[in-house]
């Protein structure tokens, strides 16, 4: 597209469209997923730690959950902004799967996770993980490893665990990052080793 006055005018119009508390139809919301694709695809491989496969995969599942309606715009930031966001929030969601998947593993009976691995290789592998998680969740004191049981297992959020476990909210959002960074650490040191 060439750059006149009419079509940096046309294209003010729509970015303040974009801005605005209304709702945006379907060609201006795929007028604005495609203006600001290349910066998503960057911070979509930033939130997914430059791993290109989840990353496109984060991708998709927000701009399904954009054109959806299940992500709505409502105008109290940009659209750029709020497209982050929900780039941000769907990647999270990503990783919180697929560390439930990793913890139901953990969980299933050695003969049937091998009965659900496609390969030798991939058992072994995701067996490893599994101790490896085991061991590292071990170390954690226990309100903090029932904190991120909670959490992450029974998917509730750290209010209602803070009521199951009897402690303050903010106790609980504290025992919460705690751990998180704890396992961070110590997973992280296992594999330098």
């Amino acid at each position: 597209m060439i750059s006149t006055p009419a079509n940096l005018l046309m294209a003010e119009r729509e970015i303040a469209a974009l801005n605005r508390a209304v709702p945006l139809d379907d060609a201006a919301l795929r007028a604005g997923l495609e203006r600001h694709h290349a910066e998503s695809f960057g911070w979509a491989l930033h939130c997914c730690g430059r791993r290109r496969d989840d990353a496109e995969n984060v991708l998709q599942l927000a701009y399904l959950k954009v054109l959806s309606g299940k992500a709505l715009f409502e105008g109290r930031s940009s659209f750029k902004t709020w497209l982050f966001s929900v780039i941000r929030r769907t990647a999270a969601g990503e990783r919180r799967a697929e560390f439930l998947r990793h913890l139901r593993l953990s969980e299933m009976p050695r003969d049937q996770r091998a009965a659900t691995t496609p390969t030798a290789s991939n058992s072994v592998e995701r067996d490893e993980v599994r101790d490896q998680l085991h061991a590292v969740l071990e170390t954690l004191p226990a309100r903090q490893r029932d904190i991120l049981h909670l959490v992450f297992y029974h998917d509730i959020s750290i209010a209602e665990a803070a009521g199951v476990l009897g402690v303050s909210v903010g106790s609980a959002r504290t025992h919460y990052e705690r751990a998180k960074r704890r396992v961070r650490q110590l997973l992280e040191s296992k594999r330098t080793v």
